[in-house]
């Protein structure tokens, strides 16, 4: 029975000191391979490179909006495949008259580097900078988020102001999502790359919008409706019972972003009027 046990004992710390040693390649699931915006279905964006604060050079896709002063939505993905798998989902805001700007990672898409908290939150910072150093205004900025995206734009909306925080499928932390995914691993104290929004949240005073599918079996309901709870106003929320993690744009997720945005005054047609 002794050596039973502490046969389990052993196996679970084999297990465990695997699962620490190899966390960031279980969150981080990047597509390497780049292909042209034009081939992934969006001609009018153009590829821009831009400079990290730790001295890497990064690529995402822009189209711009007729004038910096029309609204323009910077959109941050989530944690598998790169910026060419959003096209389709951004195809809308382009389409109702918004720039895009999609935003690259490193070790995503061609990009150098290895993908961490830190990393790409100095990624994103670094595709706002680009922005900002072309006069686009942040007041009429969207700072959209998918999944673990929304780790990064809760941060940088906390550091900054913008004039819109949209949230699809966001979790409260990753730490959070990865304690229901192995509630018998001591993911609270071992994990490194945190994305604590539910303690950034309150930070942001932009209007916020929080899209969630009630059947996501990746990041829980729970959370994105405790993250709305969190969020000091003005916020509101919209959770389809159909949908989920990764198909809210087939159940009108997109119709909701825009009638929010155009209540906030980002109204990409209204802008080009």
């Amino acid at each position: 029975m002794l050596q039973l046990a502490i046969g389990i004992v052993g196996a679970y710390a084999i297990v465990a000191g695997l699962m620490f040693a190899l966390q960031r390649r279980l969150i981080y699931l990047p597509d390497r391979s780049l292909p042209s915006p034009a081939e992934a279905g969006v001609p009018e964006m153009a590829a821009v490179v831009y400079a990290t604060a730790d001295a890497l050079s990064l690529t995402g896709w822009l189209a711009a909006p007729p004038s910096p002063r029309q609204p323009l939505l910077v959109y941050f993905h989530g944690n598998a495949g790169n910026i060419a798998d959003r096209a389709e989902k951004v195809r809308p805001f382009l389409d109702a008259g918004f720039g895009v700007l999609l935003a690259g990672y490193r070790g995503y898409g061609g990009n150098p580097g290895r993908p961490s908290e830190a990393g790409l939150l100095a990624d994103g910072r670094a595709a706002l900078d680009h922005l900002a150093e072309g006069g686009f205004a942040p007041d009429r900025t969207v700072l959209y988020g998918e999944s673990l995206g929304s780790g990064i734009a809760v941060a940088l909306a906390a550091e900054r102001r913008f004039g819109a925080l949209v949230l699809e499928a966001p979790f409260t932390s990753i730490v959070d999502v990865a304690a229901g995914a192995y509630p018998w691993l001591p993911v609270r104290l071992a994990m490194i790359d945190r994305f604590d929004s539910l303690a950034r949240i309150k930070s942001v005073g932009a209007p916020k919008l929080i899209l969630h599918g009630e059947l996501d079996r990746t990041v829980p309901v729970r959370l994105g409706r405790r993250l709305l709870d969190h969020a000091d106003e003005p916020k509101s929320g919209r959770f389809f019972p159909h949908a989920g993690h990764t198909d809210l744009h087939d159940h009108g997720a997109v119709a909701d972003v825009l009638v929010f945005l155009e209540e906030t005054g980002l109204s990409g047609r209204a802008a080009r009027g």
